[in-house]
């Protein structure tokens, strides 16, 4: 398994120490996973998620974590193995939010290099994200608007068509 070596993101006209530190998710981060999610939950562009479920998918997630201990944005990668044969895995990136107060000021981007980086260590070939909102985060970062088919199947079925979720891939 591939780790990501904790490192801090500078934000532009941040002062410095305090930028965001991105890390590996740790099942200790559950809870405030949770409450990160919580804004995103109530606005609809998230689904609700259990904090035991965040614990035990802990690993999956990359946090960015403020001075002070808060997390302030996180992303999951999910890793899915060739469900065709002779294709390397798909990856599903989910849940990703970032703090209002941190909002605009290169977190998002941030994590988002950071998980691309991750997926490619893993050996992934294809990444896959569902998103209710304009998906302009992921379009700078080379992703296309795309059709489910090529997804992880479980994934797909997984998607709730109620939220007219667009869905986005990037291959290399």
């Amino acid at each position: 398994m591939t780790t990501v070596t904790p490192c801090s993101v500078r934000l532009p006209h941040a002062p410095r120490g305090t930028e965001p530190r991105l890390r590996p998710g740790r099942e200790a981060d559950a809870a405030a996973l949770a409450d990160l999610a919580r804004p995103f939950v109530r606005s609809g562009a998230l689904r609700e998620r259990p904090v035991a479920l965040y614990a035990a998918h802990a690993a999956d997630f990359l946090v960015a974590e403020g001075p002070g201990g808060s997390l302030e944005g996180c992303v999951g990668l999910r890793v899915y193995p060739d469900d065709a044969g002779g294709q390397e895995p798909a990856g599903v990136l989910y849940n990703f939010c970032v703090a209002g107060h941190r909002q605009g000021r290169g977190v998002g981007a941030g994590l988002l290099r950071a998980v691309l980086a991750r997926s490619r260590d893993q050996g992934v070939g294809a990444l896959f994200t569902a998103t209710t909102g304009d998906g302009a985060l992921f379009l700078r970062h080379g992703f296309t608007s795309a059709t489910a088919r090529p997804a992880p199947q479980s994934w797909v079925r997984s998607l709730d068509p109620r939220r007219n979720a667009q869905v986005l891939a990037l291959t290399w």
